[in-house]
């Protein structure tokens, strides 16, 4: 910068030679003195600004080193909002059931679920979540009426999920079911069921693996105290064109010469299709006021397959569901057939939904399974039919038939009809 300007004033002395002869010795001499002030003030302006350039550059080492330290930081000390999320559902169902021997009934039912997850760290989570609906096991519907009462309010869900390594979570609490339905049927497990006790999903590249202790009676001061457990195993991978998923699985519910953990243990119909007997040995129901009990263990063993593939430009898949009782001597085998195609994630996409489904009474324990299906319980058949539509990415309208022979095992079989239509919300 001296230099420059230096150079610029010697070149305007030089270019201006009249002036130059017109100036006199002493203002040339303070001419000088000027040149030479200028000149210190020069050097002086270079050093500040060398100061400033030490400190510009000290400040960006100090912001750099503060980034890294943030960067750093692990995510749990984030703040609370970051790792809380909310999730819930919003269903209103209008339902038509025509029984055989029994008045047209007709009801307006609504779920409401709402769900609060916290993540503690990269491999803990704790979940909590409310649900509309009574104790029943198998269902978070709340019937409408009773003069516009108010409404029950339970808890669903209650539990911790820890990943212990990558693709092992291990649960304890009030989850929801780590086991597989193929096809989203109901055959063994109902969707609503959220078990209570202690569970383990592993998944990794092809292979999984699902295990589940749940306790139906978790005192052992009641006489129907009771610890089951039970598990799947199996693969899943692409074959050409489809995504083939199967497994087997084996279930140990050890409930005979024990009272249902849920209802009137005096009630028949209370032990939802499954055979059950007096303590004294007589037929259920023949003395009244008797407490029942079940006949059989349920020792089960499964079997399921899936494949997954399109038709032109929709997701189809057909699938299948095998279960047999090993303690029971007759109406020991249960199973499904169906196939589904389309989705309704999207506004005016469309699925369609098909099965077959044969539950044999004592093929599985009746407390579990659909409870719309025949009107809840085992020891039924016949078809579901399955049709939803989707309004928007939150909003689906849908209708269920069910087309049934129910009390199959006891001979005094009737049909079952059952339409159930439905408008859903989500929010996420």
């Amino acid at each position: 910068m001296k230099r420059i300007l230096s150079t610029m004033v010697a070149t305007s002395i030089i270019l201006t030679p009249a002036a130059f002869a017109a100036v006199s010795d002493e203002e040339f001499a303070q001419l000088r003195e000027q040149l030479a002030a200028i000149s210190v003030r020069l050097d002086e302006l270079e050093a500040e600004n060398a100061e400033l350039k030490a400190a510009q550059n000290q400040v960006g080492a100090e912001v750099s080193e503060v980034k890294t330290q943030v960067a750093d930081i692990p995510a749990s000390s984030s703040s609370w909002t970051d790792r809380v999320s909310l999730a819930g559902d919003f269903r209103y169902r209008y339902e038509r059931i025509d029984e055989e021997g029994a008045d047209t009934r007709r009801r307006n039912r609504i779920r409401a679920r709402t769900n609060i997850k916290a993540q503690l760290d990269d491999r803990t989570e704790i979940g909590f979540g409310l649900a509309t609906g009574g104790d029943d096991p198998v269902s978070t519907n709340q019937t409408l009426g009773a003069g516009g009462s108010s409404k029950n309010i339970a808890l669903n869900l209650a539990y911790v999920d820890w990943e212990a390594v990558d693709g092992l979570h291990l649960f304890a609490g009030k989850f929801k079911s780590p086991l597989l339905r193929v096809g989203g049927q109901q055959l063994t497990w109902d969707s609503d069921w959220t078990p209570e006790g202690l569970a383990l999903k592993y998944q990794r590249d092809w292979l999984f693996t699902n295990l589940v202790g749940t306790f139906l009676e978790g005192d052992s001061k009641q006489s129907d105290s009771n610890f089951s457990w039970g598990g799947q195993i199996g693969a899943s991978g692409v074959v050409g064109d489809m995504q083939l998923t199967g497994g087997i699985g084996y279930y140990n519910i050890p409930v005979k010469g024990k009272t249902t953990t849920f209802g009137d243990p005096s009630d028949p119909d209370d032990f939802f299709g499954n055979t059950a007997v007096q303590i004294d040995g007589q037929a259920c129901g023949t003395t009244p006021g008797e407490d029942c009990v079940y006949l059989y263990d349920y020792n089960l063993a499964q079997a399921f397959g899936l494949a997954s593939f399109d038709i032109g430009q929709m997701p189809a898949n057909v699938f299948f569901e095998y279960i047999v009782n090993s303690e029971a001597s007759n109406n020991d085998t249960g199973w499904v057939l169906g196939a589904g195609i389309g989705q309704a994630k999207n506004r005016g996409e469309m699925q369609f939904i098909y099965y077959y489904a044969d539950k044999g009474a004592d093929s599985m324990l009746g407390l579990l399974t659909d409870s719309d299906f025949g009107g809840g319980g085992s020891d039924a058949k016949g078809h579901r039919l399955h049709f939803t539509y989707g309004m928007s990415k939150t909003w689906a309208i849908g209708a269920q038939y069910f087309i049934n022979e129910v009390d199959v095992a006891s001979g005094s079989k009737s049909d079952y009809d059952r339409l159930m239509i439905d408008m859903q919300w989500k929010w996420k």
